[in-house]
C-alpha cells in the first residue's frame, strides 16, 4: 500500500519529473500535490535502483513544501523517486511512500542546483542597505559618482527621478473607490500614485546615501514615515486592491532598508510594523489562500512573489522571524515551480505584454537575490531563452499583431519590453536582444510618461541599475536564417521575415495553446495575426481598456475578435470558469521550413468542443509561400450541418468582391481571395465597430473592421484562402515558383493604384493534397 496521493487536475501543480519528462536542467525539479494535513512536511527519496536499497538511495528529510530543488547536480542516467509525509519521530514507513516515478538525466544539461536552507544565507550580511547595493558597493558607487556625475547615467537619474520629489507634496492615503465600487479610472489613477511612492522614497533615499546629502535623506524619511501611518487594513490593503497594496509594500521595503540607520528606534519600529503587516497579508494570500504551489495559474499572486515577497523579505531578514520563511518560499518557488506560464523554450502563455509585467518583477527579484544572497536564477534555461519570446512575437514596429491582454492600446511595444531585452542581453550576451532594445528606444522616444511605462516602472532607475550591474552588449539584428520560431510549451509559432528592415518586414504569429483561454489568454486557438511593411494588417481587434470590462469580456477575450472561425455563430470557450478555460485548448501539430514555404498546422478542436460537443474537428494549416504570401486551409467537421464564418480583422474597412477582399492602410495593405470551398460559395460582409460593447469604454479610440465570409451549412467544411500583404509604394511584382511535383505556380499582383491581382495555383499544389489526404468526405474538385 502506498501513500494516498491526490489526483492532479489541469489547474494543479503536476507530479514531476516522470517517465515522459524531457529535463532541461540538472538537477530536476521535484513537484507533487500536498497531502490534506495542514503544515505537513515531507521526505523525498532518490535512487538509480527502483527497489531503493539503503546503500544506493539518497533521502532528503524535513521538506516544508511540496516542491524541491536539490543542492547538487546528478550524474547522467536513469533515476527513480517517491515522497512521503515526514514524521520527525520515525521518518516514514515503507508503506507510507508514494508511488514510484522515474526520469532520465541526459548528459550536458545546464547545472542549476539550489543551496539548501541551512547554507543559503551564509553570505547575507545583517547590515543595511541590502536591496541592490550593500555597504561596500555603496561606498564604491558613491566614489565613482563623485568623480563623474555621468557615471551609470547618474545625472539623468538624479535630475529626472530624484529632484522632482524634493518639492512634491507628500501623497495622502487614498480615499478608495466611490462607494467602494471599483472603477477603472480610479483604479488606474491610484495605482500610478502608489507607484510614485516607490519613486519618491526609493530614489530620494538612494540619492541621499550616494551623495551624502542630508536634505535628500530627510525628505525620504518624511515620505516614508507618512506612508507608514497608512492603515494596513484600509484602502491600500491587498484585500482592497492588490496592485495598490503591492506598490505601498515595496515603497516601505526600500525605505526601511535604505533609511534603516537614519531612523530612530521608534521610527524604525513604526516602519517595520507597517512593512510586516502588509507583507504578512500578501504572503498569507499567496501561500495559504491562492496557494500557488498547488494552483500556480494565478497571475497576480505569482507576480507578488517577485514584486513583493523578495524585496520585503530581504529588507526584513534578521529583523523578523517570518521573513526568512517568506524568503525561502520565494527562492524555492522561483527556482522550482517558476514559470507556470512556460517552459525551457522561454515562451509565456499569457502573451508578450504579460511576459513584460512578469519579467519586470522577476528580473528585479533576480537581481536582488544575485546581489544579496548569491543565487543566480538567470542560469536556469527558461531565463536563458525567454528573451526570444517578445523578440519573435512582438517585433519593434508592430502594434496589434499578437495575442493576449495588452495595455498599450495599439501603441508600439512598451519601452519596458526593450529594457528587459537589454537585461537578458547582459545576462546571456545575446546581441539580438540588445538590437531589440535599441530599436524600441529609437521607435518610442517620449513615451516614458505613458501610463503603461511610468505607472509601472521608472526607466531612469532601471538604466542606472543595469549599467552598474551588467555589461554593455553590442547589438546585432536577429539572424535571417532563424525567421521561424516555435514555442512548443505554450503552442505559439512566429515568423519574422526581415525583422531588421521595416520596409520589407513581415511578422506572422499563430497560436494553438495547451493553456487554453485561462488568465490573460483568449479564445484564439488556431488564430493568427499579420503585420507587414511597417503596418499591422490582420489584427487582434479591440482595446484592453480594463480587466472584466464589457470590451474585455465580451469582445477581446472572445473568438469573434480574432482572425479565426465561428461555427454556427459560436467561438471557443473564453469565459470565467477556469477549469473550462484550461480545457479549451489547441495544439500546434507542425511548424516546418521548406525551400519554398513554411508550413504551420494547428488543431483547435478542443476549444470549440468545449462550447459545442458536436464539433469533432477544427484544423487550420497555413503556408507562407516564397516569403511573400499566405495560403490558409481550414477543415471543420461536425455531427450536424453547421455554418462556418471565416473572420478577418483590419484597422479599417475593406473593399469586397464576390470572392475577394482588399484592405488599404497607410503604408501597406493586403489582398485576399477565397480560393475554394467544399460546402459552396460564401457571402462576404463587413462590420465596423464592437457589437455589444459599451461605447463609453472605447470613446476616442480607433475602431476596427471585421470581414465575415459565411459559408452555408454542411457537416464537413474545407476552405482555402489566399492572403497577400503588399507595400503601398511597391511596383508591380511577380512571384513564380515550382511546387514539389514540378508544376509552375504563378502569383501576379500590381500596386494599390492598379487594384488588380491575378492568382494561378495548379490543382496539384500541396493545398489540395492536404485537403484530400485521409479524408473520404472531400470532393475531388479543381483547386484554383
Amino acid at each position: 500500500m502506498t501513500l494516498d496521493e491526490p489526483a492532479a487536475g489541469r489547474l494543479n501543480i503536476q507530479y514531476a519529473p516522470t517517465e515522459t519528462s524531457v529535463l532541461a536542467e540538472n538537477p530536476p525539479r521535484f513537484t507533487w500535490l500536498p497531502v490534506i494535513e495542514d503544515e505537513a512536511r515531507y521526505m523525498l527519496r532518490l535512487s538509480a535502483d527502483p527497489a531503493f536499497p539503503d546503500a544506493d538511495t539518497t533521502v532528503i528529510t524535513d521538506l516544508p513544501l511540496n516542491f524541491h530543488t536539490p543542492d547538487t547536480a546528478l550524474a547522467p542516467g536513469s533515476y527513480h523517486w517517491s515522497y512521503a509525509v515526514w514524521d520527525p519521530a520515525g521518518g516514514a514507513r515503507a508503506s507510507d511512500w508514494s508511488s514510484t516515478r522515474s526520469f532520465t538525466v541526459a548528459d550536458g544539461l545546464p547545472e542549476t542546483p539550489l543551496p539548501g536552507r541551512a547554507a543559503r544565507y551564509a553570505k547575507a550580511g545583517k547590515a543595511h542597505p541590502r536591496l541592490w547595493l550593500d555597504a561596500k558597493a555603496l561606498k564604491s558607487f558613491s566614489a565613482a559618482v563623485a568623480a563623474d556625475a555621468d557615471h551609470c547615467n547618474w545625472q539623468t537619474f538624479f535630475d529626472k527621478s530624484v529632484q522632482p520629489w524634493m518639492d512634491r507634496e507628500i501623497m495622502e492615503e487614498p480615499a478608495g473607490y466611490p462607494g467602494h465600487k471599483r472603477t477603472a479610472d480610479v483604479w488606474r489613477a491610484t495605482y500610478i500614485a502608489c507607484q510614485e511612492l516607490i519613486y519618491a522614497i526609493r530614489h530620494l533615499a538612494i540619492a541621499g546615501k550616494v551623495t551624502g546629502d542630508a536634505a535628500l535623506t530627510a525628505r525620504a524619511k518624511d515620505w516614508l514615515l507618512a506612508v507608514a501611518e497608512w492603515d494596513p487594513a484600509g484602502t491600500t490593503s491587498r484585500g482592497y486592491t492588490d496592485e495598490w497594496a503591492f506598490r505601498v509594500n515595496v515603497a516601505l521595503a526600500w525605505g526601511y532598508d535604505w533609511l534603516h540607520d537614519d531612523l530612530s528606534d521608534d521610527e524604525r519600529d513604526r516602519v517595520r510594523d507597517a512593512l510586516l503587516a502588509r507583507t504578512r497579508e500578501t504572503a498569507d494570500h499567496v501561500i495559504r489562500h491562492a496557494t500557488i504551489h498547488v494552483f500556480p495559474y494565478d497571475s497576480h499572486a505569482v507576480r507578488a512573489v517577485s514584486a513583493v515577497l523578495v524585496p520585503a523579505s530581504i529588507a526584513l531578514l534578521h529583523d523578523a522571524e517570518e521573513a526568512r520563511d517568506w524568503l525561502d518560499y520565494s527562492i524555492e518557488f522561483l527556482s522550482t515551480v517558476y514559470s507556470p506560464w512556460g517552459d525551457s523554450d522561454g515562451g509565456w502563455a499569457e502573451g508578450p505584454h504579460y511576459w513584460m509585467t512578469g519579467m519586470a518583477y522577476l528580473t528585479e527579484a533576480a537581481n536582488l537575490l544575485r546581489a544579496y544572497v548569491g543565487i543566480d536564477l538567470y542560469k536556469r534555461p527558461f531565463f536563458q531563452k525567454t528573451g526570444d519570446f517578445p523578440l519573435y512575437t512582438k517585433a519593434p514596429d508592430t502594434r496589434r499583431a499578437t495575442f493576449g491582454d495588452d495595455s498599450t492600446m495599439g501603441d508600439l511595444p512598451c519601452l519596458k519590453i526593450g529594457y528587459l531585452l537589454r537585461q537578458f542581453a547582459g545576462v546571456t550576451g545575446n546581441r539580438a536582444y540588445q538590437w531589440y532594445f535599441e530599436e524600441i528606444c529609437r521607435n518610442d522616444p517620449g513615451t516614458e510618461g505613458a501610463f503603461y511605462n511610468y505607472g509601472w516602472w521608472d526607466l531612469n532607475f532601471d538604466d542606472l541599475v543595469y549599467r552598474h550591474d551588467f555589461p554593455e552588449v553590442d547589438a546585432a539584428a536577429p539572424p535571417a536564417e532563424e525567421a521561424l520560431r516555435w514555442f512548443r510549451g505554450i503552442g505559439w509559432v512566429a515568423i519574422q521575415e526581415r525583422m531588421d528592415d521595416p520596409d520589407g518586414h513581415i511578422q506572422f504569429v499563430m497560436k494553438a495553446s495547451p493553456y487554453g483561454s485561462i488568465s490573460h489568454s483568449h479564445g484564439d486557438q488556431g488564430a493568427f495575426c499579420l503585420a507587414a511593411f511597417g503596418e499591422d494588417l490582420a489584427i487582434q481587434s479591440g482595446h484592453y481598456v480594463a480587466f472584466n470590462s464589457t470590451m474585455h469580456q465580451g469582445w477581446r477575450r472572445q473568438t469573434r475578435s480574432k482572425n479565426m472561425l465561428l461555427i454556427d455563430g459560436q467561438g471557443q470557450y473564453a469565459d470565467k470558469d477556469k477549469a473550462r478555460a484550461l480545457r479549451a485548448t489547441g495544439r500546434i501539430l507542425e511548424a516546418t521550413e521548406h525551400p519554398d514555404h513554411v508550413c504551420i498546422r494547428a488543431d483547435a478542436t478542443a476549444a470549440y468542443a468545449e462550447v459545442d460537443p458536436d464539433i469533432t474537428r477544427v484544423e487550420r494549416d497555413v503556408y507562407f509561400v516564397n516569403k511573400s504570401y499566405f495560403v490558409i486551409v481550414d477543415r471543420v467537421d461536425a455531427e450536424r450541418p453547421v455554418t462556418l464564418d471565416f473572420l478577418l480583422h483590419a484597422n479599417g474597412p475593406m473593399q469586397l468582391g464576390e470572392t475577394t477582399f482588399r484592405y488599404t492602410g497607410e503604408r501597406a495593405g493586403f489582398y485576399g481571395k477565397l480560393l475554394w470551398s467544399e460546402a459552396g460559395a460564401a457571402t462576404l460582409t463587413q462590420e465596423t465597430g464592437f457589437p455589444g460593447v459599451d461605447p463609453a469604454e472605447y470613446e476616442g479610440l480607433p475602431v476596427s473592421t471585421c470581414l465575415k465570409a459565411q459559408f452555408p451549412k454542411a457537416r464537413h467544411h474545407r476552405i482555402a484562402t489566399l492572403l497577400v500583404p503588399y507595400p503601398l509604394a511597391a511596383p508591380r511584382r511577380v512571384f513564380s515558383f515550382l511546387d514539389d511535383q514540378g508544376y509552375d505556380c504563378d502569383l501576379y499582383f500590381t500596386d494599390a493604384e492598379e487594384r488588380s491581382f491575378k492568382v494561378v495555383v495548379p490543382k496539384t499544389f500541396d493545398i489540395g493534397r492536404r485537403l484530400e489526404a485521409g479524408d473520404p468526405s472531400n470532393s475531388k474538385g479543381t483547386k484554383s
